[in-house]
């Protein structure tokens, strides 16, 4: 199959390289993450204003630019290059899926907010008990008065601390694991009831644990059909796991180039250890990881699109499993092999480890997605 960009494709991914290369050193990453807001606002709107991306996978009808998982894609692995900390899966990809599907009269305008890079969004489904399975929900909203009274917790909110507004599951129906009765929601962070403790992540990002206590949602807060969610959930974030193997796909390439360059400098017995026909043949394994990586995400980026649910569902947990894979050994070998420095702060190898192993994790772990396209494979 071809995997060759198209010259817009081409363009978008050189604009964005060229900006990250200009703007999105190291040590301004690192200063960025270690500051108090945790990431640069001036970024943000510079990726609506002056790269016009946060617009570049919607639709021209809406503001866009016309393309769509092929472009997002090619953000995301240039994000993962630079370990971009700004909510771009969160808001454009997540945000963006639901609100392009919701039904809502407004769709349209909170969507040319996000383009503008006024409308922030962070992604509140997980719950501590849930393991993955969207559908396992103790968050309740109760039709009350015309709208409904939201209450409930939501565990590790990816973006929360910088986000104006939370897409939120809740059960509207049916038993705590059905898969009827899921309903998603648009909720104000400001609105009263809704508090939140932030906190750091390992990997540089900010993330919160929301609680809703008798939030008052309006009917118009409801996205998609009430009670009838679950597709539409399973649906964004197999686009949202897409993409996020895309960044893996940047931070894996990093870490590879990164030890390429350290090994030919770092000397032992009077050469570079890279001349070590052992470490050659490591280096060479962790090369094939990436470059298969690589290939099951532009498959997963293509397939995303595709109507058929299984199909596109196996082909995002094939990515995501060979992601889990290619991360835990890439990682683990560059780590080695740059010895004793590969640990420390200053050292950009561990912050890239750091963001592998909690892409592994993310919108499920290995394990979950090896036993779902099983599963799928087995009807």
């Amino acid at each position: 199959m071809d995997f060759s960009f198209t010259e817009e494709q081409s363009m978008l991914r050189d604009t964005v390289a060229s900006y990250l290369a200009d703007h999105y050193g190291f040590d301004a990453r690192r200063a960025a993450a270690a500051s108090e807001a945790g990431w640069r606002p001036a970024v943000w709107k510079a990726f609506a204003e002056e790269l016009g991306i946060l617009g570049a996978s919607f639709p021209e009808a809406l503001g866009g630019l016309g393309g769509g998982p092929v472009e997002t894609m090619i953000i995301m692995e240039e994000f993962g290059k630079a370990l971009v900390v700004e909510p771009y899966l969160g808001t454009v990809v997540i945000g963006g899926g639901f609100l392009q599907r919701s039904g809502r009269a407004d769709a349209a305008e909170l969507i040319g907010r996000i383009i503008a890079g006024d409308l922030v969004i962070a992604y509140a489904g997980a719950e501590a008990q849930g393991r993955y399975n969207w559908a396992d929900l103790k968050t309740t909203a109760r039709a009350e008065g015309g709208g409904y009274l939201l209450d409930g917790a939501k565990a590790v909110v990816v973006g929360a601390p910088w986000a104006s507004h939370l897409i939120v599951t809740a059960r509207t129906g049916g038993g705590q694991r059905d898969a009827e009765g899921v309903s998603v929601f648009l909720v104000d962070k400001a609105a009263p009831g809704v508090s939140t403790q932030d906190y750091p992540t390992v990997d540089g990002q900010r993330a919160s644990e929301v609680r809703f206590d008798g939030v008052r949602l309006p009917a118009s807060a409801l996205i998609g059909a009430e009670g009838r969610g679950l597709p539409l959930v399973e649906q964004v974030l197999d686009e949202a796991t897409a993409a996020l193997c895309a960044e893996a796909c940047g931070v894996l390439r990093r870490l590879h180039e990164g030890t390429l360059d350290y090994t030919g400098q770092r000397r032992q017995f009077g050469q570079p250890i890279a001349r070590f026909q052992v470490l050659q043949h490591r280096m060479v394994d962790m090369f094939i990881q990436l470059e298969q990586a690589i290939s099951m995400t532009c498959m997963a980026a293509i397939k995303v699109a595709d109507p058929d649910a299984a199909g596109r569902a196996k082909a995002v947990s094939a990515a995501k499993v060979q992601i889990g894979k290619a991360a835990r050994f890439v990682g683990q070998n560059a780590i080695q092999l740059h010895g004793g420095m590969g640990m420390t702060d200053e050292m950009a190898v561990v912050h890239y480890f750091k963001r592998a192993t909690m892409i592994e994790s993310a919108l499920g772990s290995t394990d979950h997605h090896l036993a779902r396209y099983e599963r799928l494979s087995l009807g």
